[in-house]
């Protein structure tokens, strides 16, 4: 079995000019699938005594970039609550993970379904939805070794959220930007805490580099998607398109980067402490640039127009194509 990859992967960036180009990119994409993937039971130790799960332990202390991780209350309270609290941030973050991965499994399915004998893209789909169930194992296997009651999505929210498994019988393009706006926050996060030297706890190091390596094939065949198709979408759908990319984004990225609420509301974390750590400049930059990676996409691809630019900024999420806003320390107090 291959073991858990030792440096962070890349998405294929290619130049889609044709059809055939694309399919070139999908049968890449296809053959890296076969070559190099991960088995949840077969390539994590979980019974390695360096991988057990304590509550209590000081490596999952969160890391001073985090925004709740720089508060003076945060950094006021005993050691072991810093460490629970962290545990939950990571715990939750793979719960909320796993149920993003469910709604997409199915939505992928339905778009399978439809498909021609014949197309590649078929057993790509099958390809990713097979990564996507053992990711949705890892995820939940180390939730149930927190012993945490961990949620995941509010409850409201994932009730609206079972609409998006059929939103490829409608548009595919629609679909796959739900898809990027799932993947690219949770992988901006992930990249960045890697890269840092902010992840500390070995289960955790191995399931996020597991995650990155094999969503780097997912969002790169949402983009070639993309690519591939928006050009010869009719205006009307590409209006549609547009007012609605923005709506999706800004409510992805918030799932997938605020503090959920049962955290919240156990460890009683005081309102204005939650304010100054989320509602705020650097936070709202780190939620911008999130979405920086598919926001380029869709200005490359002529989906944002004057119109649609409002919402955009109404959500928080403008930044001119190609620039990142700078992320400063919050200094909350």
């Amino acid at each position: 079995m291959p073991k858990a990859p030792t440096e962070l992967a890349d998405e294929v960036r290619e130049q889609v000019k044709d059809r055939k180009s694309y399919l070139g990119v999908v049968d890449r994409l296809n053959k890296a699938s076969v070559d190099k993937h991960w088995e949840a039971y077969a390539d994590i130790p979980w019974d390695d005594p360096e991988f057990v799960v304590d509550k209590n332990d000081p490596r999952w202390v969160l890391p001073q970039f985090d925004r709740l991780g720089e508060t003076e209350w945060y950094r006021s309270q005993p050691p072991q609550i810093q460490a629970q609290i962290g545990l939950w941030r990571v715990a939750t973050a793979m719960k909320i993970g796993l149920q993003f991965e469910n709604l997409l499994k199915r939505g992928l399915l339905n778009y399978a379904y439809r498909l021609p004998n014949g197309r590649p893209e078929f057993r790509y789909v099958y390809h990713e939805t097979t990564e996507e169930c053992h990711h949705g194992m890892m995820f939940q296997e180390f939730v149930n070794r927190t012993k945490m009651p961990i949620r995941g999505m509010p409850r409201s929210l994932s009730l609206i959220a079972q609409a998006a498994p059929w939103i490829p019988l409608v548009s595919t393009e629609m679909f796959f930007v739900f898809v990027l706006g799932g993947e690219d926050p949770i992988d901006y996060v992930q990249r960045k805490s890697l890269k840092g030297g902010h992840i500390k706890h070995p289960l955790e190091e191995t399931i996020m580099k597991i995650h990155i390596a094999e969503e780097a094939r997912h969002i790169s065949f949402a983009r070639h998607y993309l690519k591939h198709r928006i050009p010869s979408m009719n205006p009307a759908r590409r209006r549609i398109l547009g007012f609605a990319t923005p709506i999706v984004l800004g409510v992805m990225a918030r799932i997938m980067l605020s503090p959920p609420g049962p955290l919240v509301r156990h460890f009683n974390i005081p309102k204005d402490v939650v304010r100054q750590a989320y509602k705020n400049p650097a936070a709202q930059a780190e939620i911008s640039n999130s979405v920086g990676k598919i926001r380029d996409l869709m200005a490359e691809l002529g989906v944002i127009d004057p119109v649609n630019r409002r919402v955009w900024k109404a959500f928080g999420i403008w930044d001119k194509p190609g620039t990142r806003r700078p992320v400063e320390p919050s200094k909350a107090a």
